[in-house]
């Protein structure tokens, strides 16, 4: 850590201190998800006693362990991604519009469900998890090697070409598929606005190492993002390899993108907002711009499904309407308030 005179620098301090601070609210959201749903509301004595002294027989706490439970490690677990997937994608294209679906992660996925729906008979989340994982990551890959072509390798510019066209492609095979199958389009909408609810632990379980293993590659990455937001000829002169950066950070987006699209469906808004925000609290570094996105998409991400609970009661409004709703006006407002640069 940067210091003056073997004191901590204040912008390092004030970076603590907020990190602090979003770690506090993602906390806060998290015990909100456990103590609040849509027919009734525990108390934190009853969230407690069904972390560390679960007892079946008292409802409440059955509610919290059983539903609430898995919904809140998912939730928190599939934001946390999505920011931390933003944060890298921004970075990675120097585009300050570009989201997590850029790389035709999300269209990959929705190809792979829907052959998943029509073609395998697969209906349940654990089943069609592995088919969006896996369809995630073979258009991320496609896409990557498509904007490795040509002279100069991978570019900001072809992968946003390459993503869109892929994107394009896979999205209209998608469409082809929906409207010649109507039992397949019955399920399909349901995935594709975007759940955390009738999920258990056994699809956070499955997902949470590909996550990991993102979130690994992503912050491993934060040094060569700043190089590479220079300019490729500075982070060259700096002794970066920037296709090995490139990849590496392209790596990162397609596990973390293909991981929460696979367990919770498409949510949007999350990883082109969260990373704004964040650039605005702790600045272009990605060393702390990164760990920021995460702490914000994993809270905004619970508690905009504790809204969802609340405003649908008796039902519930699924997080990814909910995340739109949210993040939408947010990012509108941000963007009259702020000038948004060329990353």
């Amino acid at each position: 850590m940067p210091s003056t005179g073997g004191r901590i620098a204040p912008g390092t301090a004030r970076r603590a201190t907020v990190l602090a601070v979003l770690v506090a609210l993602a906390v806060a959201a998290a015990l909100a998800s456990l103590a609040v749903g849509a027919r009734s509301s525990a108390g934190l004595d009853d969230v407690v006693r069904a972390v560390v002294r679960y007892d079946p027989a008292v409802d409440d706490q059955l509610v919290v362990r059983d539903l609430r439970g898995p919904r809140t490690v998912l939730a928190l677990l599939v934001g946390g991604a999505l920011g931390l997937a933003g944060g890298v994608m921004q970075g990675l294209t120097r585009n300050p519009l570009a989201d997590p679906g850029l790389l035709g992660v999300n269209a990959g996925a929705a190809l792979a469900v829907v052959l998943g729906f029509s073609v395998f008979g697969v209906v349940t989340p654990g089943g069609y998890l592995w088919f969006a994982l896996g369809g995630a990551a073979v258009a991320g890959g496609v896409v990557f090697t498509l904007g490795t072509l040509g002279r100069g390798g991978a570019s900001p510019a072809k992968l946003a070409i390459a993503g869109a066209a892929v994107s394009a492609l896979l999205g209209s095979a998608t469409a082809s598929l929906l409207l010649i199958d109507a039992a397949t389009l019955d399920l399909y909408r349901f995935w594709v606005v975007g759940s955390v609810a009738t999920r258990d632990l056994t699809s956070a379980a499955a997902v949470a190492p590909v996550i990991a293993v993102g979130a690994v590659l992503a912050l491993a990455s934060a040094r060569s993002l700043n190089g590479l937001a220079l300019g490729d000829d500075v982070a060259r002169s700096l002794g970066q390899h920037v296709g090995r950066a490139r990849a590496t950070a392209a790596a990162a987006v397609i596990l973390l993108c293909g991981g929460a699209t696979a367990a919770a469906g498409p949510i949007w808004f999350i990883g082109l907002t969260v990373p704004h925000v964040a650039r605005a609290v702790a600045g272009p570094d990605h060393r702390w711009l990164l760990p920021f996105s995460a702490l914000l998409g994993a809270g905004l991400l619970a508690a905009a499904d504790v809204v969802g609970r609340v405003i649908g009661r008796p039902g519930e409004l699924e997080v990814g309407v909910v995340a739109a709703f949210l993040g939408g006006p947010i990012f509108i407002a941000f963007v009259r308030r702020r000038r948004i640069a060329e990353l």
